[in-house]
């Protein structure tokens, strides 16, 4: 009898031990774990995302740059499907059999139960014919989203273009993109991504175990609405932007203008350039792949990303360190026999002129080589031949305040550093102790291992207008009704040069323009101080640059210009700056010469050949001295390879100007 109520209490406990579980998994399902919660909430609620219009972006006076369009993206959800015209659903989407018997495999394998894009990107007419049979199509409904569209299709390579997020920017985002979403890639889109994308919405609704839509879930109480993102004032002026990028059509190279009492970037042109109008709707794809094939790189942003020798137009920053320094005065003489002497090393001035005594400002206007060769060899020997490295990084220190060899922060991806080597580098190219001033004489007048970015060119020369300070270039001015720029950029960042100093170069830059190398741009009622660049380039043609700002008193826009393989800074770097300078200036471009319909209409985009082998050792050089290299072809890897700077070769045909022929005397 006792075993029999010993057993029965086991049985009970057995019984409740297993209620107790039960109720404690029921408890843990419903209360502390949420995942079934969620399971069966997607069983019955589907979840559509309402796409926010990308915010607009405006130039400084209020123009449209971009803007959005309605296009639609063809949703399916294959377990709805039903048998239908084939061959007419895909003659009004204008795809073949074949493409939708991929597009509706590809949806399978998503879901069968989830909607998926079928066909993304259909323009407002092609919808229309579409819409009106959409009711023959069972499982396919349309899904509006906004769509980049330019107006002007210029600034492609500032504007930068969307596309879809890949698994990386998903990963990136922490799960705030999904594929399929739309994102910045590059240019203004990617750098203010966060701004422009605005915030999407969410409709919810219910479903039955057919995934047949029964209304909205919970009366819509879960529900967002899409806000729209943030519209964008540029600094660009359309007006010099539009005349820059006619300016340089069919040629290689870029144009730069920055308002000095801002930083802001008023002028940012590319050649070549695109029209961003290819990069959307349903071929792009198709336009993507033949620009990323164009042997001139459309999509190299050149302002901010190539690499050149700032040539002569590096002589007034040359002058003001050397002043600085307290080596050289504005009265210095130099008596300039057509040629320097380093050492053991003679070199001539451009073409050996002979310019006869100069002092700084009269170096300046001529572009007398052996005057800056001079004050760059007591920069560098003024503590001695044993302590040249220690004398040239306190140089290099100098040369980096205004800019050089490190990215300037503006405000657009990919910004590239230049070139300013240290000590270290030629201490491994000569050995330690192996190299003198003579050894790297060519950095005095902007030549040899010396390499900017035409933003850099141009930042220097808003220091000089601005006597010795600049702020950090950027591109946007604006965000939403108030003008609010970041607070880096109301910083002012000095160079170290005594304000001063700055007057006897400025005259110099005036005596350029006026009666000096680049007389031919003069503008009149401007006075306009600049500095032509005949900047080396080995085995190519030498590339035209030209560096400037206006008016003297007040300046309102500091330019530089660099035309690619083209010949002298005179020639047509100088020209093309004169005239976005006078359009920023008056809004008009005056007769005086020389007509901007030549330049505009002129070709000098290099005759490309095919690409040169491959050189594994590679070994650095300075310019003046001649190569230690098997042939050409190593030299010319050399340089892509050092100073990363995209190679092109001499025009088929050569080029003449308006302007009467004339020694750059650089």
């Amino acid at each position: 009898m006792n075993s029999f109520f010993e057993r029965r209490y086991v049985v009970a406990g057995i019984f409740i031990t297993f209620i107790l579980i039960l109720l404690g998994r029921l408890f843990y399902i419903q209360v502390v774990d949420d995942r079934y919660f969620l399971f069966a909430k997607n069983n019955v609620v589907r979840r559509f995302v309402q796409y926010p219009a990308r915010g607009p972006i405006l130039d400084r006076k209020g123009r449209i740059m971009v803007q959005n369009e309605p296009v639609y993206d063809i949703m399916v959800i294959p377990k709805q499907v039903k048998p239908f015209d084939t061959l007419e659903f895909c003659k009004l989407l204008g795809i073949d059999t074949a493409g939708f018997n991929k597009r509706m495999l590809k949806a399978r394998k998503y879901s069968p139960y989830l909607a998926s894009a079928f066909e993304k990107q259909l323009t407002a007419e092609m919808y229309a014919a579409f819409q009106e049979r959409l009711s023959e199509f069972p499982g396919f409904f349309p899904l509006q989203r906004p769509m980049r569209t330019y107006p002007d299709s210029s600034a492609a390579q500032f504007l930068g273009y969307i596309g879809e997020a890949t698994d990386a920017i998903i990963k990136r985002s922490g799960g705030y993109y999904s594929p399929g979403d739309y994102v910045g890639i590059t240019g203004v889109e990617r750098s203010y991504e966060d701004v422009l994308r605005g915030q999407r919405g969410v409709e919810n609704r219910l479903v039955d175990s057919r995934n047949v839509s029964q209304g909205s879930y919970a009366d819509g109480a879960f529900d967002t609405v899409a806000v729209a993102g943030e519209r964008l004032t540029s600094s660009l002026d359309l007006s010099i932007q539009d005349l820059g990028e006619k300016l340089m059509k069919n040629k290689v190279g870029s144009i730069v203008a920055i308002e000095p009492s801002t930083g802001e970037i008023l002028c940012f042109v590319s050649s070549p350039t695109y029209d961003p109008n290819l990069l959307v709707g349903k071929q792009r794809g198709n336009n993507a792949a033949a620009l990323y094939k164009d042997p001139y790189k459309p999509f190299f942003t050149r302002p901010v990303q190539a690499y050149y020798p700032p040539g002569s137009s590096f002589k007034p920053l040359s002058a003001l360190i050397a002043m600085q320094e307290g080596v050289i005065t504005p009265q210095t003489i130099y008596v300039c026999p057509g040629y320097y002497q380093s050492g053991n090393r003679r070199v001539k001035c451009f073409q050996g002129e002979v310019h006869g005594a100069v002092n700084l400002a009269e170096a300046v206007a001529h572009s007398c080589n052996g005057y800056f060769f001079m004050a760059f060899d007591k920069l560098i020997n003024r503590n001695g031949g044993r302590k040249t490295d220690t004398s040239y990084n306190y140089w290099r220190s100098n040369v980096a305040k205004f800019g050089l060899g490190s990215k300037l922060g503006v405000d657009i991806p990919a910004e590239g550093r230049g070139n300013l080597p240290k000590a270290s580098y030629y201490d491994k190219v000569y050995r330690k102790g192996g190299w003198r001033s003579s050894t790297v004489i060519s950095l005095g007048i902007g030549q040899g291992e010396l390499l900017a970015t035409p933003l850099q060119l141009a930042n220097i020369e808003a220091t000089i207008a601005n006597h010795g300070f600049y702020y950090k270039p950027h591109l946007i001015k604006g965000i939403g009704d108030k003008q609010v720029v970041k607070p880096e950029f109301t910083v002012r960042n000095y160079v170290g040069i005594d304000p001063q100093y700055f007057e006897p170069v400025i005259d110099g830059m005036q005596n350029v323009v006026d009666f000096g190398t680049a007389r031919g741009s003069k503008i009149p009622g401007i006075v306009m101080c600049g500095k032509t660049g005949t900047a080396e380039v080995k085995g190519k043609k030498d590339n035209s640059v030209f560096v400037a700002f206006a008016p003297r008193e007040n300046p309102k826009i500091a330019i530089a210009v660099v035309v690619e393989n083209s010949g002298q800074g005179a020639t047509w770097a100088a020209p093309i700056a004169s005239f976005i300078v006078e359009k920023y200036l008056t809004g008009t471009l005056t007769k005086r010469g020389i007509d901007p319909n030549y330049y505009i209409n002129s070709n000098l985009l290099p005759n490309l050949s095919p690409p040169k082998p491959v050189i594994k050792k590679l070994v650095p050089t300075d310019t003046l001295k001649k190569p230690v290299q098997a042939d050409s072809a190593r030299q010319s890897k050399l340089k892509s390879a050092a100073n990363k700077k995209e190679q092109s070769n001499n025009p088929a045909v050569k080029q003449t100007t308006m302007l009467a022929k004339r020694k750059d005397n650089e």
